[in-house]
């Protein structure tokens, strides 16, 4: 049922499923080929929700999510961080002796450099970790491996070899959750983030004029990231995320001003705060 239904990006068994069933655990999970295809499902009506990955602790952020969450015509709904937890997968009977390659996304064989190395084995670039256990599943070979989530070696019928191998403790994945309408909490109901992508003018000191709004009225900017869009190299456009519900004065303030050095700008959403960033502040 369409809205029972979240999608994301990957097979099933991809840390971006587990995600979903953390986050909605009574809900289906819909696999996508791709982060548009995601997108569509939700436009179509084929979904209610998509859960996107937008940055790694380890690996910085995803590869060109910031360009497709413009223009995907979504509103942010939520956020989630989903630890990683990234095991040493194998076709049944195999040892780790018997390995010689391994599989998975790119990030993730970069999370796990320190067994891939201890190891001596050949790391081999997938789309995602859970297309990668799936594929050494249907190859029944005992020298190829993967690197996936525990869920992943269940659905593929796997020999979890190792488990918890990536290098950082720390290794979370943050999410952004997406819906075809917005849903913005009631102001003074909760600590809340706003989400937005704006274009400079093309002057001096444009960005910190256009920026200086936040700072004088005391509003936490948590992110700041620049993209060159449509080739140009004369103005960025960036994607900003803060900490505050735009009805607020201060708020309202600094989006003024704001809009006063730039253009285009955009709220992609006003969402709650996941209890994750006060365990961070702690």
């Amino acid at each position: 049922m369409p809205q029972n239904t979240i999608a994301f990006q990957g097979e099933p068994g991809a840390n971006s499923d587990m995600a979903c069933r953390a986050v909605y655990p009574d809900m289906k999970t819909l696999a996508c080929y791709s982060f548009e295809d995601a997108f569509a499902a939700v436009h179509e009506g084929r979904a209610r929700l998509a859960m996107i990955p937008i940055d790694n602790s380890v690996a910085g952020r995803v590869a060109d999510i910031h360009h497709l969450l413009p223009g995907s015509n979504l509103h942010i709904v939520g956020e989630h961080f989903q630890r990683i937890d990234h095991h040493l997968l194998a076709v049944k009977g195999a040892k780790i002796e018997d390995l010689t390659h391994v599989h998975s996304h790119v990030h993730a064989l970069n999370q796990c450099r320190g067994i891939i190395k201890e190891l001596g084995l050949e790391p081999v670039v997938h789309a995602d970790t859970a297309g990668a256990a799936h594929m050494i599943s249907e190859q029944s070979d005992v020298s190829q491996g993967a690197i996936a989530s525990q869920l992943a070696g269940e659905i593929y019928g796997l020999e979890d070899l190792r488990a918890n191998i990536e290098d950082a403790e720390h290794n979370t994945t943050r999410f952004l959750i997406m819906a075809a309408e917005p849903a913005v909490p009631a102001q003074g109901n909760g600590k809340v983030m706003t989400s937005f992508v704006f274009r400079v003018q093309s002057i001096p000191a444009a960005l910190y004029k256009a920026l200086g709004g936040f700072a004088t009225n005391g509003v936490n900017m948590t992110k700041l990231e620049s993209y060159i869009i449509d080739g140009s190299f004369q103005a960025a456009q960036f994607y900003a995320e803060v900490e505050g519900h735009p009805d607020e004065r201060a708020m309202q303030l600094a989006f003024d001003e704001l809009e006063h050095f730039t253009h285009e700008v955009k709220i992609m959403g006003t969402y709650p705060a996941a209890s994750f960033r006060d365990e961070l502040a702690s």
